[in-house]
């Protein structure tokens, strides 16, 4: 059962992951059609795998959960990057429990895994396009199989996926046309290589470090691709039946669209199709099955409103943060980050040339530390552009708060309403002691855990978390714990005692120093 429980665990972070990034992917969306709509799909579509799973036992075996999962995810795939993934994910995860699950897999398990899926995400698009994720799945899975065959291990066969993904993922934008008039790579490629990325880390452990993903700004919106597209509707809906067939009735949506996908097995097919008449994909499995869960949207009406929304993009945000998973948070929030190192403490003329960087008009700053705070007051008062420095203390309650932010808002708006966010959030944390306590509780190395700067708990490092995160916990909805550099003890393997109702979100932040971050909210 332990391997189902990592599975869930593995799955869940890949959706958070997915949904950290989603905006940043929506904004880049541009192929098949600039509608705005990939990285919100992707996330739907894992989030629907991950709710099929929650209505398992507990106890539930592997098995279960992987079937449980790609059905899930199938019968809630959205638009052609949804539909991909769902393939994708399935041939992965069926391959990977046909030889004993994640942590059985061996580096040749993972990168023939890697390979069923690419060719599975392949066989779902009725006419493959170069430079997409299909490009991006194929290159992972090329140069896990290229690692193994110089006789690499497990780890190194991951790193060299993630690399090859990454890698592939930055030239999409030389090999798409679309996305090469839009300045931008790939969305769907880009949300494959952030589920890859997320997912191959918790198969390599803490001891693995792997390639960060590039920040791309959002796409021009001179010349995009949308107005090479003479569809107007994205047709999606479920077919059950008995006998079906993911080949026979793609010549047909074809005669009425582009944009065709059919994908699933003999007694259930998810259909997506770009059309101009829904009914008419409708009728095309009259008499082959029962339609289910039709999801029709205007792709004219999506252009409109994302060419709206990206024309009101108006304030940007610059946070300096510690530890290589922290720059990548801050980023898939929409963030542009400065490394502070391990000390937390940029200059001021790196803070200006941040600002600058940005690339908006108006920017908010999160310090993210006290002592950050005079030299980023500085910077603006230095900086051409309108800056509000909002005065956030801690790298865990900035993130928290982030997701407040509003592009199309004014600095000032937006800063007031990240302070009021702050307001809601609490913040603590686990770390060995930097000197001996003067009341005699604990000597330096001990460790330690904080609400704010107040100590509450100390003793064994197990207890101390578990007490740390119960005294947060109390009252919130959602307590966020991010891993440190080097933690002494794996989240997996404690006993956590939190309430039913509160939501409980693990991210690895790499931050030196501090053994956990927690924020509750």
């Amino acid at each position: 059962m332990a391997e189902a429980a990592e599975l869930r665990r593995w799955l869940e972070s890949g959706a958070n992951a997915v949904k950290r990034a989603r905006e940043r992917l929506d904004a880049i969306n541009v192929f098949p059609v600039a509608d705005s709509d990939t990285g919100t799909n992707i996330y739907l579509t894992l989030k629907e795998g991950n709710r099929a799973i929650d209505e398992l036992p507990k106890n539930a075996p592997h098995k279960d959960v992987v079937a449980a999962f790609a059905r899930g995810a199938l019968l809630g795939a959205r638009g052609n990057s949804g539909v991909i993934v769902s393939a994708y994910l399935n041939a992965f995860l069926t391959h990977v429990d046909s030889r004993g699950g994640l942590s059985a897999a061996t580096a040749a398990d993972i990168a023939a895994a890697l390979d069923v899926a690419a060719k599975a995400a392949y066989s779902s698009v009725g006419t493959p396009v170069e430079g997409t994720i299909l490009t991006v799945a194929k290159a992972a899975a090329v140069a896990a199989q290229g690692a193994v065959a110089s006789g690499a291990a497990r780890e190194g066969t991951i790193v060299s996926a993630v690399v090859g993904a990454r890698t592939a993922l930055a030239q999409t934008q030389a090999e798409l046309g679309p996305a090469r008039e839009a300045g931008v790579v790939d969305a769907g490629a880009l949300g494959l290589v952030v589920i890859v990325r997320g997912a191959l880390a918790a198969l390599a452990g803490e001891s693995v470090t792997l390639p960060e993903i590039e920040h791309y700004a959002p796409a021009r919106l001179s010349d995009v691709h949308h107005a090479e597209s003479e569809y107007r509707y994205c047709v999606n809906f479920i077919v059950l039946g008995e006998g079906l067939s993911t080949t026979a009735h793609v010549p047909a949506l074809e005669g009425i669209g582009d944009s065709v996908l059919v994908v699933g097995d003999e007694a259930t097919l998810k259909v997506h199709v770009h059309a101009d008449d829904p009914d008419a994909a409708r009728a095309i499995f009259e008499g082959v099955g029962s339609i289910e869960r039709e999801d029709i949207a205007d792709m004219r009406e999506q252009i409109a409103e994302r060419e709206a929304r990206l024309r009101e993009t108006r304030t940007g945000v610059l946070a300096v943060v510690s530890g290589a998973g922290m720059l990548r948070l801050f980023s898939e929030l929409g963030a542009h980050v400065i490394d502070g190192g391990p000390t937390m403490n940029p200059s001021t003329n790196d803070l200006v040339k941040g600002i600058e960087d940005v690339g908006t008009d108006e920017v908010v700053v999160l310090p993210n530390s006290k002592n950050v705070h005079m030299a980023a007051e500085e910077a603006a008062r230095l900086s051409d552009r309108e800056v509000r420095v909002v005065p956030t203390v801690s790298q865990q309650g900035a993130l928290a708060a982030l997701v407040e932010h509003e592009p199309s808002a004014p600095a000032e708006d937006n800063a007031a309403r990240l302070v009021d966010a702050l307001s809601y959030i609490r913040i603590g944390g686990v770390a060995p002691a930097a000197k001996d306590d003067p009341e005699g509780r604990f000597v330096r190395g001990d460790t330690v855990g904080f609400e704010g700067d107040d100590v509450i708990a100390w003793g064994g490092t197990g207890s101390t978390l578990a007490a740390t995160v119960s005294r947060l916990a109390g009252g919130a909805e959602i307590v966020t714990i991010i891993e440190g550099e080097m933690p002494p003890i794996a989240l997996d393997d404690l006993d956590l005692d939190l309430p039913d109702d509160v939501e409980l979100e693990v991210h690895r932040g790499g931050q030196p120093s501090w053994y956990w971050l927690i924020a509750a909210q």
